[in-house]
């Protein structure tokens, strides 16, 4: 369980209050923990799908106030904002891989998974802020929490998906298309993990490993992207 003392340390970190401190252990205790508390009724997941809906309405608006931008240019810009990637890192700011509950086995997950999980906590916290103080109140910390991304995510042109940034950057400066290739293979059919690798000309620019070519493809556009840059 979360003590006082850590709930009040988290609390004051991100300068949040609760009426009801229940609700934010709640969005603090993952699934898997109730597999070694059998005495702990609920998980976040509820809040979680409550978090999901309230996050989405509060962006949407935010954007739609904020920027004269058509709409494709909105939805883009807020599926950069409350993607996994995004949500889980504002999730490590709050410092809540310190204090969420989960599983010993779970608490060993790393990559995608440890992702999800902050992520999904995240959207939780949001969840049980809005029960806790309504819309008002939850709109301020997500404004200050997650919004406040938007502006590096413009500059950086990171609402546009890897390949296609990589290759707008190549194209523009090389007049050429870059491509793709598996490099390797690797596991059985149904658990597979791909090396690709990204060529502009003759030059591997970047690689990347993923379940599905598409997967790897983007982590090796990721990559050649920073290497462009710093070139540049």
């Amino acid at each position: 369980m979360i003590d006082s003392e850590n709930l009040k340390q988290f609390l004051e970190k991100n300068e949040i209050k609760y009426h009801n401190e229940q609700l934010l252990i709640t969005a603090l205790t993952h699934r898997s923990y109730l597999n070694e508390h059998h005495d702990i009724k609920e998980h976040n997941e509820r809040l979680e799908f409550l978090g999901d809906a309230v996050l989405e309405l509060v962006v949407t608006e935010y954007l739609y106030k904020n920027y004269p931008n058509p709409e494709g240019d909105l939805t883009n810009w807020r599926s950069a904002l409350v993607k996994t990637e995004t949500i889980s890192e504002v999730a490590k700011d709050l410092g809540v891989e310190q204090y969420i509950l989960m599983s010993r086995g779970e608490a060993k997950s790393l990559g995608r998974s440890r992702q999800l999980i902050l992520a999904n906590a995240f959207e939780a916290i949001v969840g049980s802020l809005y029960l806790d103080q309504g819309l008002e109140e939850v709109q301020a910390f997500i404004q200050k929490k997650l919004i406040v991304k938007l502006d590096k995510i413009l500059s950086e042109k990171s609402y546009i998906d890897p390949k296609s940034l990589f290759q707008e950057l190549v194209q523009d400066q090389e007049g050429i298309t870059p491509c793709y290739e598996v490099l390797q293979e690797d596991g059985p059919d149904h658990d597979k993990t791909f090396t690709v690798g990204v060529f502009v000309g003759e030059i591997v620019w970047g690689e990347g490993k993923g379940p599905s070519k598409q997967a790897a493809q983007a982590s090796a556009a990721i990559k050649a992207i920073e290497k462009y840059k710093k070139k540049r």
